[in-house]
């Protein structure tokens, strides 16, 4: 009979096996350098669902560490490190918060600071600042649009992840994990 300490070992072993895969795909179609980071941090709910908040974290940092030796796109790797891999577990913990106005103010605040951070680690060790400086005064205008347009996806990408956390829970576990543990 498995122990319950092995059982923690198979699942985290298993779901940041398949974040690692999923970061190493980054490099195969244009669009997973958001996709696959993404969906990498989707499977983090996995963990926390299964075996707790603490190993969630001990599995994203793994992972974001890992991914960023194996990804081929660099940005990728940062994009779970930042914010991809560890929103998912913080998401639940700003939920508990009863003031749904709050809710909302800390899960900006959280996005936006990644979002900054980001962008300093993009051009520190990605070395974008010569490509910004030759957008000249444009690029002032265009990133501002840009942050705009991110806040909007992030809206909608945090209503999918609650979606998908229901989901999980209340349809794809029960009718087909109940039968495993």
């Amino acid at each position: 009979m498995q122990t319950k300490q092995s059982r923690r070992v198979a699942i985290g072993g298993m779901v940041s096996a398949l974040c690692l895969l999923l970061m190493f795909m980054t490099g195969l179609f244009p669009f997973a350098t958001f996709a696959m980071p993404a969906f990498a941090g989707l499977l983090i709910l996995v963990i926390v669902v299964e075996i707790g908040m603490r190993w969630a974290w001990l599995v994203y940092l793994g992972v974001a560490i890992l991914s960023i030796f194996i990804a081929p796109d660099r940005e990728a790797a940062l994009l779970f490190a930042v914010f991809f891999g560890y929103y998912p577990i913080a998401r639940l913990l700003i939920e508990r918060i009863r003031l749904r106005p709050l809710v909302w103010v800390c899960k900006f605040a959280l996005f936006n600071l990644a979002l900054g951070g980001l962008y300093g680690a993009s051009v520190a060790l990605l070395g974008t600042e010569q490509l910004i400086a030759s957008f000249g005064e444009v690029w002032q205008y265009g990133l501002a649009t840009f942050w705009i347009l991110f806040n909007i996806t992030f809206v909608a990408y945090d209503f999918a992840l609650k979606q998908l956390f229901l989901c999980y829970v209340g349809w794809f576990r029960p009718r087909f994990l109940r039968r495993i543990g």
